[in-house]
């Protein structure tokens, strides 16, 4: 009989602690700490995988054969292979090289946005590409390779399309193309020309070795099937069997030496600056760093006294001439100390506590309503009120 009874108080013990678990997750958790990490543990390498899988493949950079992002150009390079174009992407200026001595008579894509590359280097890429196409140069590149092709502005707002306009083979097999966002160029055949200028989005020189483009969203994934965007970027840049890609990067910079150290950078005066600065610090710390004595602690709320408080509040009225306000809180505070001692109750109007205060003085009700009613005009006249109020509650009080 005992062992059955132990038995019941044992699993009811176990059904309380089972309930309690399930109240409280904390203790649920230190019991199954083991299984709770190996959850944790397969969670996460559960979301690696999947983030590994849905998250986009190649980089994020702009015009990158790479992107498969609204910005890259991945698209309008596997449209280049399908018409047998070998496009090869370079990373550094040295691959870029490479490439074009080992291509046929290779066309190169440059799309230099910061300006990395030298003049040096931009002309040994010119001299070793049979066609060079250039996106949206800056002027410093445009000056290097010395083409004849100037920057002329901006595409207008209102310039969203623009027709070819030129006798460009190219141009006008492609026909429109989005011109949002984009420069205009004028030297050589200038294509592509907003109303009124003479300059155009595509510019090709003279001898046909260099164009120039001023648009990157006819060549992004985002625009290339808008309009004519897909024709113009085949026929510019499939014309021959090889194009380099090439992005140039900060890898590129061309460094001379070894840069300087601060040591190197800074003035002669700079090695004293540390010690003065040390000093001043230990001055700062001595002098703000004092103690007062020991901090004393005040019980809070803090008590302060009625008459404290009616000061300061008067004091307040009289800096800023509150006359208004001050009569109105002198008044309302007689009102209620007269109805408190005629016994009048709560619910006593202003003429019913002056009625009754003058049956109780045996004077003219009149005469009590325009004393509580009048409004002093100054400061004077205020304090002057004020004490007759005072005189007529001590008539009151003293019957």
């Amino acid at each position: 009989m005992t062992g059955v009874v132990s038995d019941a108080a044992d699993t009811e013990r176990q059904s309380a602690e089972t309930g309690a678990a399930g109240r409280n997750p904390l203790r649920w958790l230190r019991r199954h700490r083991a299984l709770a990490a190996v959850a944790a543990v397969v969670a996460v390498a559960l979301g690696l995988v999947i983030w590994g899988q849905l998250a986009p493949k190649g980089d994020g950079v702009a015009l990158s054969v790479h992107n498969p992002g609204p910005e890259g150009a991945r698209a309008v390079t596997q449209i280049l292979g399908r018409h047998g174009v070998d496009v090869r992407d370079a990373d550094t200026f040295e691959d870029a090289m490479a490439a074009l001595a080992d291509g046929d008579s290779p066309t190169l894509l440059l799309y230099d946005r910061d300006g990395f590359l030298d003049d040096s280097r931009l002309h040994d890429l010119s001299g070793a590409a049979k066609r060079v196409v250039v996106v949206s140069p800056r002027l410093q590149t445009l000056a290097a390779l010395d083409s004849g092709i100037s920057q002329a502005g901006v595409v207008p707002e209102a310039s969203t399309v623009l027709e070819p306009g030129c006798a460009l083979q190219d141009a006008e097999a492609a026909g429109a193309v989005s011109g949002e966002s984009g420069f205009v160029y004028d030297g050589g055949t200038s294509c592509y020309r907003p109303a009124g200028s003479a300059a155009g989005l595509l510019s090709v020189s003279g001898d046909g070795h260099l164009s120039v483009l001023g648009s990157t969203a006819i060549l992004s994934n985002e625009r290339l099937d808008e309009l004519g965007n897909a024709a113009l970027a085949i026929r510019t840049l499939g014309s021959s069997a090889d194009l380099v890609w090439y992005l140039p990067s900060v890898a590129d910079l061309e460094t001379s030496g070894s840069p300087q150290t601060l040591d190197e950078l800074a003035p002669g005066w700079a090695r004293f600056l540390g010690l003065w600065l040390a000093l001043v610090a230990l001055a700062a710390i001595l002098w703000r760093g004092r103690r007062h004595g020991p901090l004393v602690f005040e019980p809070l709320p803090v008590v302060v006294k009625a008459v404290e408080t009616a000061e300061g509040r008067a004091r307040l009225y009289h800096d800023s001439h509150a006359i208004d306000q001050a009569r109105d809180n002198l008044r309302a505070g007689t009102l209620v100390r007269l109805a408190r001692k005629l016994r009048l109750g709560p619910g006593a109007t202003a003429d019913d506590t002056a009625e009754a205060t003058a049956r109780f003085l045996d004077r003219p009700a009149q005469d009590i309503k325009q004393l509580l009613n009048e409004r002093p005009r100054s400061e004077a006249r205020l304090v002057a009120w004020s004490q007759e109020l005072d005189t007529l509650e001590k008539e009151v009080s003293s019957r």
